[in-house]
């Protein structure tokens, strides 16, 4: 169907809210190949609107809208530490507010979207290469 017949379909559609982003995030997640999924055991997914301004302060953001989502728990050599004080749970926060932005300047679509930060924030916390991550992107 051309671009200009879909007038109709857009006429009524409003941005995605929290519910529907997280409901996109989670299928996204569980067609995320099992072994990279197992890097993260027990991980929980949340979305919100923007990171708190304790996030915005620590990373040093010009603006919220900077970052898409953030991986917060124990990488792999705080998982195989002896040491039991520091463990975190695996929580991965993706920020509906700047997806949307990044929607509306790219042509890709809401899921490719989220899988790459999901590879991503995973990957990067995990030790994984750019290379690596990149392949899985273009795998799935």
């Amino acid at each position: 169907m051309p671009r200009s017949d879909q007038t109709g379909i857009w006429a009524s559609r409003l941005a995605p809210n929290l519910t529907e982003i997280e409901s996109l995030t989670l299928q996204a997640y569980a067609h995320l190949p099992q072994e990279f999924r197992e890097l993260c055991p027990d991980m929980s997914l949340h979305v919100a609107d923007f990171p708190d301004d304790s996030i915005i302060e620590d990373l040093g953001l010009d603006t919220p809208f900077d970052l898409l989502g953030l991986f917060e728990g124990a990488g792999l050599g705080e998982r195989f530490s002896l040491q039991t004080d520091n463990q975190r749970p695996n929580r991965m926060t993706l920020f509906r507010r700047a997806i949307l932005d990044y929607w509306c300047e790219h042509e890709e679509t809401l899921h490719e979207i989220i899988t790459h930060v999901l590879i991503h924030e995973i990957g990067h916390h995990f030790g994984l290469n750019d290379d690596e991550m990149l392949a899985m992107d273009a795998e799935i």
